[in-house]
């Protein structure tokens, strides 16, 4: 009879080092998964990040994404900003510009911080009659834009 009782005893404390094993083990899977993140350091995050944000920014801006074409030129990561520089190209065209962003991660996506000269334009919009542009027309689906005076030099 102690001997069964042995027996009985070894086999519960096996079950329970098992139970707890298991728990254990799925404790470890849930938390892997929850502290995993999404790889988002690559060109697509940050170029979806880029055309989400002039998107958003179409009524101010005038700017229609879909007749541009978006490239990610360069990017550089640390934590979790990121700095690109994005080139944008009018579809069929060799008329664009590149400006360069910062970007900080939220979750799994990118989100475009705030440009710092937000009051003055997104780019720079070359005058008519400028040796680069000489019919001083703007690309297909730019908007249009005034035409900046000649300011007086300071008595």
């Amino acid at each position: 009879m102690v001997i069964s009782d042995y027996h009985t005893a070894k086999s519960k404390q096996a079950c329970i080092i098992d139970g707890v094993k298991r728990i254990a083990l799925f404790a470890a899977a849930l938390l892997l998964a929850a502290c995993a993140r999404k790889n988002i350091e690559n060109k697509d995050a940050v170029r979806q990040a880029v055309i989400e944000y002039l998107s958003a920014r179409q009524a101010q801006t005038g700017l229609d994404m879909s007749t541009m074409d978006v490239n990610v030129t360069a990017m550089t990561f640390e934590r979790d900003t990121a700095r690109a520089t994005v080139e944008f190209r009018v579809k069929n065209s060799d008329a664009g510009m590149q400006l360069n962003y910062t970007l900080d991660r939220k979750g799994d996506k990118w989100v475009v911080q705030a440009r710092q000269d937000a009051g003055q334009g997104h780019g720079v919009v070359l005058p008519p009659g400028d040796a680069a542009n000489p019919s001083g027309q703007l690309p297909p689906g730019h908007p249009s834009a005034p035409v900046p005076q000649p300011t007086s030099p300071k008595q």
